[in-house]
């Protein structure tokens, strides 16, 4: 946990913005993988962990904006509980650390919210993306589970986002950590990966250096030799020289911040010739964007930079021809780029999605595009100083993709189908690295890791 300190003032701020009604933060729960009582890894909500810390399931916490009145609803364990998990601090310790001067049972939860309706104060809840969260939600304020997604507090969405989007120096430290973690399952990959193996033996061994870390992984690991279908899994799938793989993981701390990161890589001691030429495109379409971010500059147009680069690259190889900017803003590129250059992170990887990408990543002024390949971009407006993105332009030959836009007619002014179908077969490169957003420009988080083509073949050949 952060200090006492944090946390409260986090909260105060809140309360501050918001001002009237009474504000409804819910844990989450254990959850069952394929029976009740065999569960996933517990993970706290994001939002519960900025304002509390409190990393423990079947918690509430409320607040009344208008007195400050904060209560942290849960039971304490007893000691037959803890013959199964051991010895556990009263919930009052934890409220304590984290600044909450009350500590109720969860059975006073219900008949507390109900009183505050009954006053005719605002019950103020994010929407909830678990479904048991969704069904507790209705049963608290009483509005049917159906419209409980509608009916959530969107000045209580925007007021998080605010606050979540800029990050402390506390936070960037221990985001710092994640992305280290994350830089050394990535040279483990490289490193690991050889003629023979196998994706998931690669991937098990990654998570086991995130967890070793404190933590766990921030997503599902991705580690494929068919890295052109954007998040493919690692699976039983062997590995063999001539092979490239796409790896793209990350570490989250023990406190839930997260690291994200993608490196690709020959299974070979060194990429080919063709392998080389277009991952130097998706290197000089990384470094291009990367090098444009600082405060007011629009993520869009570093998407936008990026895609121009890529069709300036391909057009070289003889895979595009035309004019670059009428290639970008007709949409040829998504042929090859179907995704968007970054996200937010933080406490979640892709952070605060579960809010709308809309509400995050965009303003009333810059909607989110409906457009493919732009519709997958979940962040487009101006950045600000103490933001936290990632940036990950890729290259993707989808022969499925390929043979549909090909019998469409679809960019035949952009795109020689007749060269690219000499690359069906080749797979996907993608380059990412995470940034901090500073007063002039932008800040690489994490010691750097190797990421030009020599440095990938030395980190190989060690």
């Amino acid at each position: 946990m952060f200090s006492k300190e944090t946390y409260t003032a986090r909260r105060k701020t809140l309360a501050n913005t918001i001002q009237n009604g009474l504000l409804i933060f819910p844990g989450n729960k254990e959850a069952g993988m394929n029976y009740k009582d065999n569960w996933y890894p517990f993970r706290q909500d994001s939002t519960f962990l900025y304002y509390f810390g409190i990393n423990l399931p079947d918690l509430y916490v409320t607040i009344d904006a208008a007195t400050g009145e904060e209560i942290l609803f849960g039971d304490d364990l007893t000691p037959e509980d803890m013959v199964w998990v051991g010895a556990a601090e009263p919930l009052q310790a934890h409220a304590e650390r984290c600044g909450v001067a009350k500590v109720q049972p969860m059975a006073k939860l219900q008949a507390y919210v109900q009183n505050a309706k009954a006053k005719g104060q605002t019950l103020h809840y994010l929407a909830p993306y678990r479904g048991n969260t969704t069904i507790e939600i209705s049963e608290l304020t009483g509005i049917p589970v159906a419209a409980v997604a509608e009916k959530r507090s969107l000045a209580f969405a925007k007021a998080v986002i605010a606050q979540r989007s800029i990050k402390s120096q506390e936070e960037i430290t221990e985001i710092h950590k994640a992305v280290n973690i994350t830089a050394a399952m990535h040279t483990h990959a490289i490193k690991a990966t050889t003629h023979g193996v196998t994706e998931k033996q690669i991937a098990g061994e990654l998570q086991a250096i995130a967890i070793a870390g404190g933590g766990n992984i921030s997503f599902p690991i991705i580690l494929t030799k068919n890295g052109q279908y954007l998040h493919n899994h690692a699976t039983e799938a062997v590995v063999s020289n001539g092979d490239i793989v796409l790896c793209d993981c990350g570490a989250e701390t023990s406190m839930g911040y997260a690291g994200d990161m993608t490196r690709t890589f020959p299974v070979a001691e060194r990429f080919t010739t063709i392998q080389r030429e277009i991952y130097s495109i998706v290197l000089d379409a990384h470094e291009s964007a990367s090098a444009a971010l600082k405060p007011g500059y629009r993520f869009k147009d570093a998407h936008l930079l990026a895609s121009s680069r890529i069709v300036e690259g391909l057009k070289a190889l003889g895979l595009m021809k035309g004019d670059t900017q009428e290639a970008v803003n007709a949409g040829a590129h998504t042929l090859f780029f179907q995704c968007g250059l970054g996200h937010f992170m933080g406490l979640d990887v892709h952070d605060m999605e579960n809010f709308g990408e809309q509400l995050v990543g965009y303003t009333d002024d810059l909607l989110k595009s409906t457009e493919f390949g732009l519709k997958s971009l979940r962040l487009g407006k101006a950045l600000e100083e103490g933001n936290v993105l990632t940036v990950e332009p890729g290259i993707y030959f989808n022969p499925l993709l390929i043979d549909a836009w090909k019998a469409q007619g679809k960019y035949t002014d952009f795109v020689n189908y007749a060269e690219v179908e000499k690359f069906k077969s080749f797979g996907g490169m993608r380059v990412e690295e995470d940034f901090l957003i500073t007063t002039n420009g932008k800040e690489l988080l994490g010691d750097p890791l190797a990421k030009t083509a020599d440095e990938i073949e030395a980190l190989k050949n060690l």
